[in-house]
């Protein structure tokens, strides 16, 4: 978010998040049974919300929790949501969880991402993927998204790349519209430059989209899952989730489940 939208007041910021979410008042009035007068009122700046309120009207905005710690402090409140460090002792537990989940799912890869699709961490059967790389890709944070579709990356090695790339830039750009974070419209923004060119992507036959990418000379095919923490009420964990990939096919099982 930009140092001018932080610096507007509580009332002008409700507002924006309002007309991000494309609610008229009266349809915010209906989600969060708050009148359309005072809704008004807090918008420019006659009545004061409370924290309550402002928590309240979050909720029906679905404002990511970083962004309610901006609201709270633009009316003067202390923010309610941390932010740690992903060494923080006090979220040991939830990492400690989270990793015993990458090593449960081998030999198949498995990574552990933040909001903006930067590897947390990943387990092993995750380098057989990123053989080849240039190595300034590889450098942390390492962005898999940017790994990818980055001609230096693994965009070369996969076969079906209009496809795959065309669900990784709706992703990232989904969750640009949610977040209007500046890093993910610009992630969306890099990689929609890679994608630039007269290919369109091959009609869909299968049930699912898959990763078809070339690994030591075998043709392979993965479809991913992802998970997020649903109740997570920290702002770095909120962003954080599971990204875990499954063979589509019996050959790209079998040369996993030999190792």
């Amino acid at each position: 978010m930009s140092v001018a939208v932080e610096a507007l007041p509580v009332g002008a910021l409700l507002r924006t998040w309002r007309e991000r979410r494309r609610f008229s008042q009266q349809e915010l009035s209906n989600r969060s049974r708050v009148s359309t007068r005072h809704l008004s009122r807090v918008e420019t700046g006659k009545a004061h919300p409370t924290p309550e309120m402002l928590m309240h009207l979050s909720d029906n905005l679905d404002v990511p929790l970083r962004d309610r710690n901006r609201l709270l402090l633009a009316a003067g409140y202390a923010p309610r949501y941390q932010e740690r460090r992903w060494d923080d002792a006090s979220i040991a537990v939830v990492m400690d969880g989270l990793r015993r989940l990458l090593d449960a799912h081998l030999p198949y890869p498995a990574l552990l991402l933040d909001d903006h699709w930067d590897i947390v961490d990943a387990n092993a059967a995750v380098d057989q993927l990123l053989t080849g790389c240039a190595p300034e890709l590889l450098e942390p944070p390492i962005n898999v998204v940017r790994v990818c579709l980055h001609p230096d990356g693994l965009a070369r090695r996969i076969g079906n790349l209009v496809e795959w790339g065309s669900h990784l830039l709706q992703q990232v750009s989904h969750r640009a519209e949610r977040t209007h974070d500046q890093r993910h419209h610009e992630l969306a923004a890099e990689i929609a430059g890679y994608l630039r060119g007269p290919d369109v992507p091959t009609p869909l036959t299968g049930p699912v989209i898959t990763l078809e990418i070339d690994v030591d000379g075998d043709p392979l095919r993965f479809f991913s899952t992802s998970a997020t923490l649903s109740t997570a009420s920290d702002a770095a964990l909120e962003g954080l989730h599971l990204e875990t990939f499954l063979p589509a096919d019996h050959e790209t099982r079998r040369r996993f489940d030999q190792r």
